[in-house]
């Protein structure tokens, strides 16, 4: 079979050579599916409530699958109806906390998916891993998955939605039906980082059908019996896959790498923002949690924070440089370069675009005895303290502004995005469950969603101190 595949919630759409094969599935069934179980069923969308475990709370509707397996549903995998070699394979997962699934490729090789939100230093067993079997022959304590873990953790917080794109060669066998090539993993990006890098597969995961013989096709397996998970948006590509045309082209130099893997890290440099112009003050502070960010200096904007690696220095320090440095991981942005202060003169005026009449001066920052910095400037008059640091489990990063002498008028910008929806206890869901923003301390100010050019905003009155949590 050729061409392209398109499992959107619970359908398949095909195009190209495949049109001629099958017919074009309901979305709003999962007849996509072979004896889908009881646990399984289709959703408008799903969340998550970070302390409750293993749960996800659907809403009625069609274009998710959702797994909910429990005593009277007790879980099951989803097998394809139509069988595959060579693929393609790109889709949007949704953890619950503490929860288990994994991706087999033709049913027998697989992918963990699994909540590792916070881990440091990902095993074969940790999302995004490739594990051939468990193996229990080695000394108490040291059992484990035996297989290829990630490059990095580039995992996101449960209840937010993660994207995983693999390209995946199957066996060869010649025309006496023996096996001639192993299956390989040739490339797996997870939320838009590469963690696996054509990896040959020795044999099937444990578990897989056919009682772990390797086939030249096989069906596409979503594993159900391990926990709370959503699926959307599956897409799949037949067409004209090998080693070459899998790989992105590499460039000929060397990369020069910064790691922040033994102590906190601050590289200044240029840095480029989608959408925005270039930043030309821009500080980046690394941790060895493997969670990193990137402060604007010209407007005291929290600009982006990532999951992985910290830099890739090589369009800095290459040859003559052009002074820009990238992140290494999973990259979180927010929005375009704004102040994250501004007076305003009523909760619906537009926010500043420029610094007239603000009278900021930036002050650099200070050092803790970690190596943390804390950025400080004057703005309308007052000294701003913006502390930034990584939260101890690595879930994200907190942070603390304090104002002294703020003005009448004064608000900070916490977040904006495409849709921003209040939970409890001051906990927000940001940009279509891209990261969540959780409301500390307020000074009693009471925060305001608001509408502007489209997208929405979160803004609070600043009274004095003002803490709040990003945690993806």
């Amino acid at each position: 079979m050729t061409g392209f595949v398109c499992l959107c919630g619970a359908g398949i759409v095909f195009s190209g050579t495949a049109a001629a094969q099958a017919s074009n599935i309901s979305l709003q069934d999962l007849s996509a599916f072979r004896d889908p179980g009881k646990s399984w069923q289709i959703a408008a969308d799903v969340s998550a409530d970070l302390n409750k475990h293993d749960v996800l709370f659907p809403v009625n509707g069609t274009g998710v699958l959702v797994n909910l397996p429990d005593k009277k549903r007790p879980g099951q995998d989803l097998f394809s109806q139509a069988e595959y070699g060579d693929m393609e394979l790109e889709l949007d997962y949704m953890m619950a906390p503490g929860a288990n699934s994994g991706i087999y490729l033709q049913g027998r090789y697989e992918i963990q998916l699994l909540d590792s939100w916070s881990v440091t230093n990902p095993r074969p067993g940790d999302n995004g891993g490739i594990y051939e079997r468990w193996d229990d022959s080695r000394p108490e304590g040291q059992q484990g998955y035996e297989g290829y873990a990630p490059r990095v953790n580039a995992s996101r917080a449960p209840g937010l939605w993660q994207h995983i794109k693999i390209a995946f060669r199957a066996p060869r066998f010649d025309a006496a039906g023996n096996k001639t090539a192993n299956a390989r993993m040739l490339r797996v990006e997870l939320n838009g980082v590469l963690i696996h890098d054509d990896v040959e597969l020795m044999g099937p995961t444990r578990g897989a059908i056919g009682g772990g013989d390797e086939k030249a096709t096989g069906p596409l397996r979503l594993q159900g019996d391990h926990g709370a998970v959503a699926f959307r948006n599956i897409r799949i590509n037949t067409s004209n896959l090998d080693k070459e045309t899998a790989h992105n082209r590499r460039d000929d130099v060397d990369p020069i790498l910064v790691d922040a893997n033994a102590s906190n890290t601050i590289l200044r440099s240029f840095m480029d923002i989608p959408g925005s112009a270039r930043i030309p003050h821009a500080v980046s502070v690394g941790s060895p949690l493997q969670v990193h960010y990137t402060y604007d200096l010209d407007k005291g904007m929290l600009l982006q924070v990532w999951r992985g690696g910290f830099l890739d220095a090589t369009p800095m320090w290459h040859d003559r440089g052009n002074g820009c440095s990238r992140p290494r991981g999973t990259v979180q942005y927010f929005g375009k370069p704004a102040f994250a202060l501004a007076k305003l003169s009523s909760p619906d005026a537009a926010w500043i675009t420029d610094s007239t009449g603000t009278g900021y001066r930036p002050k650099g920052y200070v050092l803790d005895e970690k190596d943390q910095p804390a950025f400080r400037y004057f703005i309308y008059g007052a000294a701003v303290t913006d502390a930034i640091k990584v939260m101890d489990n690595g879930h994200g990063l907190r942070r603390e502004l304090n104002v002294e002498n703020p003005t009448d008028g004064l608000y900070a910008k916490l977040a904006e995005g495409s849709s921003i929806v209040a939970q409890s206890n001051g906990l927000y869901v940001v940009d279509g469950r891209a990261y969540y923003l959780q409301l500390d301390d307020a000074g009693g100010a009471k925060p305001v969603v608001r509408q502007s050019n489209g997208r929405q905003e979160l803004i609070v009155p600043v009274k004095g101190k003002l803490a709040y949590s990003i945690l993806f």
